[in-house]
């Protein structure tokens, strides 16, 4: 049925195409659609789609190029390493309109300021880009997105060019990603992991439009310039067409990262004084503790070296978070046991030392929550070297 369907969609907009007359292209309508951000983590920055109108062909459909399956073959992977496919996608609005409904997002519709023959280029634009063979695109979140995509096709369809804003205030990746994830502590925490120092440099406006609400705060001021001087703004009208509503609060961890850190660096602190008074045996917390940061470099590590997405092949906090603690910890485990003197403590003490000390000197915005784990792992570093030599008196 799905099959029938989109080859009835084609043919719908191939007889379309062929049989408009100018006096029918001024009925069209074609609009911006932003969607707020959803609860899952990927509806938390929002949306972007174009609605295209023809009422006198009863055509009120939605193209979507943020279509995408969790049951394509190793999709997880696949999203890991920066190499997911997307797809343009076409649904009836009214579908559409329900999804966000029921999501208890609101939509936010711009018309478009278009000439009828604008209007018509939009259209068989995005009829080319729906052909199988070109629907599908590997998608950058931050480069080329579902939003990205909108505007270059809105964009390709105008006859001049399309002047934004240049007064909008610099700002990072992370900054803008910061205003969609307050109130998702986890999530922020999860991302603020892997981004690397690309993230944290100044991008123009036209970079920024990664973002839903960005694109649509500039499209509202933008304005087309023809060849000969002429300007029209961009965005015809604005609408609100779908209203929030309160959804019901999903359950979440209740402690917040730092807060769990800060427990963490309290508890160290307690083992290591209990081992460094009463001898009292930790081995079985460093194994926790280091294979937590093992496991955590290697995220940060697969990242580095493999992933194509954008910004995480310059994240210094590989410094501290690789897997180096989690290949050696066997040993770790051994030399503690047996009351050994160990190289691997006095490295990383001198490695976390540095690395809390010169903070300020990387070109990242590394979050605080890395602090007191870092100063966790430092005091167990530290416990150890003073411990063992003690034992050796």
């Amino acid at each position: 049925m799905r099959k029938l369907y989109i080859l009835f969609l084609l043919l719908t907009l191939g007889a379309w195409h062929t049989t408009t007359r100018a006096s029918e292209t001024d009925s069209i309508r074609v609009s911006l659609m932003t969607c707020s951000p959803g609860s899952e983590i990927y509806a938390l920055f929002g949306h972007t789609a174009i609605r295209v109108e023809v009422p006198s062909q009863d055509i009120d459909w939605v193209y979507n190029y943020g279509m995408f399956s969790f049951n394509t073959p190793h999709f997880v992977f696949r999203f890991v390493t920066g190499e997911t496919d997307y797809q343009l996608g076409i649904i009836p609005y009214p579908y559409f309109e329900e999804e966000y409904r029921e999501r208890g997002s609101y939509v936010v519709e711009q018309e478009l300021n278009l000439r009828p023959e604008e209007k018509v280029r939009l259209v068989g634009i995005l009829q080319r880009n729906y052909l199988p063979e070109n629907r599908t695109y590997r998608y950058n979140y931050f480069y080329d997105n579902c939003t990205t995509r909108a505007r270059d096709r809105i964009e390709e369809s105008i006859e001049g060019r399309v002047v934004y804003p240049v007064n909008r205030q610099a700002t990072t990746f992370r900054q803008i990603i910061h205003r969609f994830t307050a109130g998702h502590p986890w999530d922020e925490f999860g991302i603020d992991l892997v981004l690397g120092a690309e993230a944290d440099r100044a991008i123009d406006t036209r970079t920024q439009m990664f973002s839903p609400f960005v694109m649509m705060a500039e499209a509202d001021s933008a304005v087309i310039r023809q060849a000969d001087g002429e300007t029209r703004p961009l965005v015809k009208a604005t609408r609100r067409v779908v209203e929030a509503s309160a959804q019901p609060s999903e359950s979440s961890f209740p402690l917040s990262p730092m807060t769990c850190a800060c427990l963490l660096l309290a508890l160290s602190a307690v083992v290591s004084w209990a081992e460094w008074r009463h001898g009292m045996p930790s081995w079985w917390f460093d194994t926790l503790l280091f294979a937590f940061q093992g496991l955590a470099g290697c995220i940060v590590a697969f990242l580095f070296f493999f992933s194509l997405h954008p910004t995480v092949g310059s994240n210094y906090l590989l410094i501290i978070l690789n897997p180096i603690p989690l290949i050696y910890l066997p040993w770790m485990i051994y030399k503690s046991l047996k009351g050994r003197k160990d190289a691997y403590h006095v490295g990383s003490a001198v490695v976390l030392t540095l690395f809390i000390v010169f903070w300020w000197l990387i070109p990242q915005k590394i979050t605080l929550v890395i602090l007191p784990l870092a100063l966790s792992l430092l005091m167990r570093s530290v416990t150890r070297i003073l411990v063992t030599r003690k034992a050796r008196k």
